[in-house]
C-alpha cells in the first residue's frame, strides 16, 4: 500500500505541476505522429554512401531512444534521405537532437577579438570577451596556404593576409551561412561563439582557430550534471562531463601541455560544436586524465541534449529538414481496444480457473493481480510522462503476457502449500514451509523471463523494445507482489477459522487433498470408510507421495506380523 500510495503521489504531483495525465502516452502505431525527412547536407561534389546513411540511422535512433523508449521508426529513403517517424508532436529539443550532427572538435585559438579571462584546470569554463564585429558577410573563397609552414596548430603562420582579411570582414550573424560545420579538419577555421541566445547583454566573439587536434570520435562517454567548485560544493550550474578514450586523452594532454606555455589568445583552446565555438577557456593546467568538462549557460535540458549528442557520436554527415508532416496511426484505437479486450478475456479465464481450482483461495489470486496491475499501470504512466515512454500494441502484449507470469507464481506457491497439507502439516506451518519451497522456483522462473527481457531490450529496436520493457517491468512487479503481498496475505489467512480450520470451500481442506498421515513415517487410514472411492483415492495419493525411506518403513511395519506367523508354523512342523 505504501508503494501504491507513493506512485499515486508521484503521478498526482506530475499532473498538478507538470501537466501529466493519468493515461500513458501512446506510440506511433496507435496514435500517429510526425514524419521528418532529412536530406544530407554535403559539400560541392560530395556524395553520401550507404554506410554513412546506415550509420546516421543508428545514431539518430540512439539519440531519440536516449530520451525514452519512444517507439519511433527511423529508416532510409532512396539512396540519400533518412525518414524519422515520431509519435505525437515532438518538442523542439527532440527535433534539434535529430537534426544536429553534433560534430565536436577541439581546435587551438590563434587569434580572437575577445579578451580571454576564463580558465581551465580540471573543468573548462566559457570565455567572455568584448563585442562582435558588424562587418560585411564573409568571403566563401578557400583560404590560401600559409607562406611559412606552420610548426603546430597554434602557429600564427596559419594566418595569411587573405585569411586575416576574411577574419576582419567576418560577421557573426552570418556564421550559419558560412557552412563552418563542413569545414576541412586540416585547415584553419574562422567562426564565432554566439552568445546572443544566452542573453542579449553578451556580445558574440570571433576566432581564427587552428586545425582540429582532437575530434569528437575520441569521446568515450559524456554525461550532464551540476558543476562543483574546487571545494566540492555544487555551483548550481549545469555542465557536460567528457571522458576521452586512451588515444583522445593522449591527444588532449599534448594540446594542453603545449598551450600551457603560451600567452595571449594562443593560451586558449576552442571547443567547437557543429562549426561554432561553445567555449574557449584558457589553459591553466595540463589535463592528462582525459576528463574535461564543458560549462556555460546550460539548463538541465540543454546539457542533457548536448551530452546525448556527444555520447552517441557525431553523424557522418550533416542533415537538413526537407519536409515535416503529420501521419496517421498505422493501427489506431480499434487495434488498441482489441488488444485490451484480449487482455480482459485472458484475465477472466485466469480468474475463473483460479476460483474453480482453488475455490475461495482463488480470491487471493484476484487480489494479487489487482495489486500487480495497479503498480504496473502507475509505473508505466510515470515512465510515459517522465522518461518519454510510449505504449505500443507490442507493449500492451507484454502486459498481457504478465497475467500468465503472475498467475504462474501463485499456482506454484499454492501447490506447495497443498503438498505440505498432504504431508500432515497444519496450515500455519504449511504456509511457511510451502513458501520456502516455492520461492526458489518463482525466482528461477522470473529470472529467466527478466534475462530474456534484457536481451530483447539491448539487441532489438522499435516495438520489440517496448515489449521487452513491459515484460521486464512486469516480471519485477511479480516478484514484488508475491513477496510483499501474496505471502503476507496467506500468513494472515492461515490464522483465520475459515482457512486454518480447513473449510471445504477454502481450497485448503486436508481431507479433500488426501492427507492420510501425520508426521514422517506415521500413517493412518482415511477418515471415510475404507470401501469408499474417495478414501481409496486418498490412500493412493498418499502412497504415491511417499519418499523411499517412508515406503521402506511402511513395508517393514506391514511385514512384521507375517514374519511371526511363518516362524510359528515352522516350529509346529
Amino acid at each position: 500500500m505504501v508503494i501504491i500510495v507513493g506512485l499515486i503521489a508521484i503521478n498526482g504531483g506530475g499532473a498538478l505541476l507538470a501537466g501529466w495525465n493519468w493515461v500513458p502516452k501512446l506510440a506511433l502505431d496507435l496514435i500517429g505522429g510526425t514524419q521528418i525527412i532529412l536530406a544530407p547536407k554535403l559539400e560541392s561534389g560530395q556524395s553520401v554512401s550507404a554506410d554513412q546513411l546506415n550509420q546516421a540511422v543508428s545514431i539518430i535512433r540512439q539519440r531519440i531512444d536516449a530520451a525514452g523508449v519512444s517507439e519511433s521508426e527511423i529508416n532510409t529513403q532512396g539512396s540519400s534521405n533518412v525518414v524519422v517517424s515520431l509519435p505525437g508532436i515532438p518538442d523542439q529539443a527532440t527535433i534539434d537532437r535529430i537534426e544536429s550532427s553534433a560534430k565536436l572538435e577541439f581546435r587551438a585559438v590563434i587569434q580572437t577579438d575577445a579578451a580571454a579571462v576564463s580558465n581551465v584546470g580540471e573543468t573548462p569554463s566559457p570565455s567572455p570577451s568584448p563585442g562582435a564585429s558588424d562587418s560585411p558577410a564573409p568571403s566563401t573563397s578557400p583560404e590560401p596556404a600559409p607562406s611559412i609552414s606552420p610548426s603546430n596548430a597554434s602557429d600564427p603562420a596559419w594566418v595569411t593576409p587573405a585569411l586575416q582579411k576574411q577574419f576582419d570582414d567576418f560577421n557573426c550573424a552570418d556564421v550559419e551561412k558560412a557552412n563552418t560545420n563542413v569545414a576541412p579538419a586540416d585547415k584553419p577555421l574562422i567562426t564565432c561563439e554566439i552568445n546572443g541566445t544566452l542573453t542579449d547583454a553578451l556580445p558574440d566573439y570571433k576566432y581564427i582557430l587552428g586545425p582540429v587536434e582532437v575530434s569528437g570520435e575520441r569521446i568515450k562517454d559524456a554525461t550532464n550534471g551540476l558543476v562543483a567548485n574546487s571545494q566540492g560544493v555544487s555551483t548550481n550550474q549545469w555542465g557536460v562531463n567528457i571522458v576521452f578514450d586512451a588515444e583522445g586523452a593522449k591527444q588532449f594532454g599534448e594540446v594542453t601541455t603545449r598551450l600551457y606555455g603560451l600567452t595571449g589568445a594562443r593560451h586558449q583552446f576552442a571547443i567547437v560544436l557543429d562549426g561554432q565555438v561553445i567555449s574557449a577557456p584558457t589553459t591553466n593546467a595540463v589535463i592528462t586524465d582525459g576528463k574535461p568538462q564543458i560549462t556555460g549557460s546550460f539548463t538541465q535540458e540543454t546539457s542533457k541534449t548536448l551530452a546525448d549528442q556527444l555520447k552517441f557520436g557525431a553523424l557522418p554527415i550533416g542533415f537538413l529538414v526537407q519536409s515535416k508532416e503529420s501521419i496517421t496511426a498505422t493501427l489506431g484505437t480499434t487495434q488498441l481496444l482489441s488488444g485490451l479486450l484480449a487482455g480482459a478475456i485472458g484475465l477472466m479465464l485466469v480468474i475463473g480457473y483460479s476460483l474453480l481450482q482453488y475455490r475461495t483461495l482463488g480470491l487471493v489470486t484476484v487480489a494479487s493481480l489487482v495489486v500487480a496491475f495497479s503498480i504496473t499501470y502507475l509505473i508505466v504512466t510515470i515512465l510515459s510522462w517522465r522518461e518519454g515512454y510510449r505504449l505500443s500494441l507490442a507493449g500492451v502484449a507484454g502486459l498481457i503476457v504478465a497475467i500468465g507470469i503472475t498467475a504462474d507464481s501463485f499456482i506454484v506457491y499454492f501447490e506447495r502449500i497443498r503438498d505440505e497439507l498432504r504431508d500432515g502439516r497444519v496450515l500455519v506451518s504449511a504456509v511457511e514451509a510451502g513458501w520456502k519451497r516455492a520461492l526458489r522456483t518463482i525466482f528461477a522462473s522470473d529470472a529467466v523471463n527478466f534475462l530474456a527481457a534484457i536481451v530483447l531490450f539491448l539487441l532489438a529496436v522499435g516495438n520489440v523494445r517496448g515489449f521487452a520493457l513491459t515484460l521486464g517491468l512486469t516480471t519485477i512487479v511479480d516478484v514484488l507482489v508475491v513477496t510483499m503481498f501474496t505471502h503476507p496475505m496467506m500468513q494472515l489467512l492461515a490464522n483465520t477459522e475459515f482457512f486454518g480450520g480447513g473449510h471445504r470451500f477454502s481450497g485448503l481442506d486436508p481431507k479433500a487433498l488426501g492427507a492420510v498421515y501425520r508426521g514422517r513415517a506415521q500413517f493412518r487410514a482415511p477418515a471415510a470408510s475404507v470401501g469408499s472411492g474417495k478414501a481409496a483415492s486418498a490412500s493412493k495419493e498418499a502412497a504415491r507421495r511417499q519418499t523411499i525411506a517412508e515406503r521402506k518403513a511402511a513395508e517393514l511395519a506391514a511385514g512384521k506380523p507375517g514374519t511371526s506367523s511363518q516362524r510359528s508354523k515352522g516350529k509346529d512342523s
